[in-house]
């Protein structure tokens, strides 16, 4: 599933949930990962990442790790650079779920534009240990951070 680029999008499955007694819909059920679906091989971490109003995560390379992105609340957009030096933006919100999916060795960050806090379920292929130097940061001198009216140069 993954692109030659070394990132994907996946619109994910989202389905109503209804009331046990008169079936009326009470909510419903967005399928991130499934083992059938092999989009993600046997995940070795699952934690939640929140980005602050305004703020930008990375840009960073995790050498080892291929990351897995879904938003829970709020709204993001993942800048990656791909193989070929090429940006994308890719932007999701929890109305509208999206698997994103990038691989190691590809540079990326979370950018949150919004006037709210953004919460990111991330999923991870290796697990991260303190000092484990798998993450390397890195800057997108070309990209054009100045059109998210973020305050930065």
């Amino acid at each position: 599933m993954m692109s030659e680029k070394g990132f994907s999008s996946i619109k994910l499955e989202k389905h109503e949930t209804r009331d046990v007694s008169d079936n009326h819909t009470n909510g419903e059920l967005t399928v991130i990962w499934r083992d059938w679906d092999k989009i993600i091989n046997n995940p070795q971490m699952i934690y939640l990442n929140s980005v602050n109003p305004g703020e930008i995560k990375g840009p960073h390379i995790h050498k080892n790790r291929t990351s897995y992105f879904f938003c829970i609340h709020g709204k993001m957009v993942i800048v990656v650079q791909d193989k070929n030096g090429e940006y994308h933006e890719i932007e999701s919100d929890s109305a509208t779920p999206k698997l994103i999916t990038v691989s190691n060795g590809i540079a990326a960050a979370i950018i949150n534009p919004f006037n709210n806090i953004t919460k990111i379920i991330v999923m991870a292929d290796i697990a991260w240990k303190p000092n484990d130097n798998e993450m390397e940061n890195v800057t997108f001198d070309e990209y054009d951070w100045k059109k998210w009216n973020l305050g930065v140069d």
